[in-house]
């Protein structure tokens, strides 16, 4: 995406984007255009191993490069003076990263005793950090890291249990500025191993035209269904979740198709804007990439990235079976009809077409199932994108359909070769493609392409990046302190009465932080806090932290922000509000799953749980997910008030009473759903035929 369309698109949604004004044709513009394109191909040899560094001096670089773009780009459309104080800051944050790498064995040594020049370079490293952070997203983030880092200095101020021992002010400095507890800690450690590179990956894929081949492959499969316009929404939204990091970018760019569509074919604007949303959050919690999260929780947990995919697979289809159900109810209730078969392409020619953009996610899925890292399955799924882009553009000028596949075979058996003789194949099949691209008009605009993705790329990681270094504060405090065992002693004192209270306050401490912060941090915050106490309460590991991350994505649905929705509302031309109480309604899966996963793992495909211990492991995922689908179904009845025919308010009552019964995990409830449920069934398919019988009568 070129940076003048990605200033538009953030300009028509009407979503602020500090960094819009993007790199500019001015000499400032081009020189930070060059900086993020360095920055990537450091973040680029680094996780493919060309040259190491120290995983202290690689996090340091990897934030000095961060906040070296993001002040200058902040400063873009300021006045002069700000531009200045933009390029010191910048200048400070380089410093702060060079120190580190010039006096990474000295600090070591000092470690426990640091220099005066150590705490002061500290203190700049820690300003910048949450400057940067307050620039890019606004105060909450800054503010909530900036009051755990208060904690830290004045905590011994306050009453039992919440105080501490104290401590020195250059022990919380070098506690936080150095080491890998504070800025430098596992967020950013997995910022600058795996994030960058699962941003560049996706970059790269748009670039190539996998977004086109999603939305006509989405067209062509449900286009022509009824209310065809916002099922097209969910499925294409679902699978830019497989390649997007970002909730609310996919809504300023599938929403600025999608919502338009759905409005022209009936669909009222805030129900529009709710599904958009809906559909558009919910691509945070497909794999594999689960915007991001996945890999800071798979480093956390210290578990394989698979366990975490695993674990989210089904919760994740059951997620979008659920916003799917209730556009298809919603447009029998308004009979919307889907669009003309004949206007649009065919899902099957899509995939024909453009298969070959599969090749590289597909290899991607298969080495992280496959147990290889992510660092090491991001790294060779980028390499086989560029790989891709840069034969494309060859194969476009070879004489015959023989040669091309031929041409492709070869191509594919070096890249292939990787998993004998290492990275260094590829790297030399992509500077081979890179010199062949070099000789010909056609492939210099593939490799001008290429380097724009890079800096792209770059520009897009930055708020995740520096979220990911403020978090640090909070892990910080946590090991500094023990503050964790605090509020993890609440949430078990009211788990040993009720589990169900101690996982309602959970949810509501992710959706009062996720107010004012995106998942990630939230993740990290909510994760450190209450995940232990979860698990003291018989919580399994992996369900209590996707029960958290669950409930920091819907954080950006509920009000009073709802930033997705907010986010939609501009091109959907509705208040943010009305939207968001459209996506709580469609969106019921998402706030459903993560408790009936706590009381039946089996639904996450973990072990544990009376049900598996009773029936077996695969009975209860069986038992579980026909459940969880019967409660969405019949919820979606009810809040939709149709089902087949216009439902009557006392039959939506029941409906909801059955889907209530059905979620809750307390003795016979189950039974009493189902029951519930079969009388529900029979009473709409008897006014079904009656509808019918009179209809035929007349």
């Amino acid at each position: 995406m070129s940076s003048s369309h990605a200033q538009e698109q953030s300009s028509s949604a009407g979503f602020h984007d500090p960094t819009a004004a993007g790199f500019t044709q001015s000499f400032e513009g081009r020189l930070l255009f060059w900086i993020a394109v360095v920055f990537s191909a450091f973040q680029i040899a680094t996780a493919a191993h060309l040259f190491d560094l120290p995983s202290q001096v690689q996090r340091a670089c990897h934030v000095g490069f961060l906040l070296l773009l993001t002040f200058p780009l902040v400063a873009m459309q300021k006045n002069p003076v700000f531009k200045l104080l933009g390029w010191a800051l910048a200048a400070s944050a380089v410093a702060v990263a060079a120190y580190q790498w010039i006096e990474y064995e000295p600090l070591l040594l000092r470690a426990g005793d640091p220099s005066e020049l150590d705490i002061y370079m500290g203190v700049i490293a820690l300003a910048t950090v949450f400057l940067a952070t307050w620039l890019l997203m606004g105060p909450a983030l800054p503010i909530i890291c900036g009051s755990f880092f208060a904690y830290c200095l004045f905590g011994q101020y306050l009453p039992a249990p919440f105080d501490h021992r104290g401590y020195d002010f250059s022990q919380v400095v070098e506690h936080m500025a150095y080491g890998t507890e504070g800025i430098y800690g596992i967020p950013t450690y997995v910022s600058a191993s795996y994030i960058f590179l699962f941003i560049l990956f996706g970059a790269f894929l748009e670039k190539a035209g996998m977004i086109k081949l999603f939305t006509d492959f989405a067209l062509g499969l449900v286009g022509h269904a009824k209310g065809g316009a916002a099922k097209v929404a969910v499925v294409s939204s679902a699978f830019m979740g497989t390649i997007s990091g970002s909730g609310v970018a996919n809504v300023v760019t599938t929403g600025q198709f999608t919502i338009p569509l759905m409005k022209r074919f009936g669909y009222r604007a805030s129900f529009a804007g709710g599904v958009e949303a809906t559909s558009s959050m919910g691509g945070q919690l497909m794999p594999p990439v689960m915007g991001a999260v996945a890999f800071i929780m798979a480093e956390t947990l210290g578990v394989p990235y698979s366990e975490i995919v695993k674990a989210a697979i089904i919760p994740a289809v059951l997620y979008f079976f659920g916003a799917f159900w209730m556009v298809h109810l919603e447009a029998g209730k308004h009979n919307l009809v889907g669009m003309s078969k004949k206007d649009l392409p065919s899902p099957w020619k899509a995939v024909k077409d453009q298969w070959y953009l599969v090749l590289p996610l597909a290899a991607l899925v298969w080495l992280l199932v496959g147990g290889y890292t992510p660092l090491f399955a991001g790294t060779v799924g980028l390499a086989f994108t560029v790989v891709l882009i840069l034969g494309a553009s060859i194969a476009i000028g070879l004489p015959n359909m023989v040669i091309r596949i031929l041409f492709w075979m070869g191509l594919g058996v070096v890249c292939a070769a990787f998993l004998q003789f290492g990275i260094w194949v590829i790297a030399g099949a992509i500077l081979a493609l890179i010199a062949v691209n070099a000789l010909r008009k056609g492939g210099r605009e593939t490799l001008a392409a290429c380097r724009d993705s890079l800096a792209e790329g770059a520009k897009a990681a930055l708020p995740v990046g520096v979220a990911c270094a403020v978090v640090g504060i909070i892990i910080g405090t946590m090991t500094l302190t023990g503050a964790a065992n605090t509020f993890g002693q609440y949430v078990v004192s009211v788990g040993e009465n009720s589990l169900f209270l101690s996982l309602v306050l959970t949810m509501l401490t992710c959706l009062v932080l996720g107010m004012g912060i995106p998942p990630i941090p939230n993740y990290i915050i909510t994760s450190s806090i209450a995940g232990p106490a979860l698990e003291q309460l018989g919580v399994p590991l992996i369900v209590s932290h996707m029960f958290v991350f669950y409930f920091g994505i819907l954080a950006d649905l509920t009000p009073p922000v709802a930033l997705a929705c907010f986010a939609a509302a501009p091109i959907a031309k509705e208040r943010g509000l009305t939207i968001s109480l459209q996506a709580i309604k469609i969106a019921a899966a998402g706030f459903v799953i993560p408790y009936m996963a706590v009381y039946t793992p089996s639904l996450m495909l973990q072990d544990g749980g009376p049900l598996a211990q009773a029936w077996g492991y695969i009975p209860a995922v069986m038992y579980i997910v026909f459940k969880t689908m019967l409660a969405i179904a019949l919820w979606g009845a009810a809040v939709i008030g149709y089902l087949g025919s216009p439902l009557p308010m006392w039959l939506r009552a029941l409906a909801m009473a059955g889907s209530f019964t059905l979620i809750a995990a307390l003795p016979i409830t189950d039974e009493i759903g189902f029951a519930l449920s079969a009388v529900f069934l029979l009473l709409v398919w008897r006014k079904h035929r009656a509808s019918l019988g009179k209809m035929q009568a007349a």
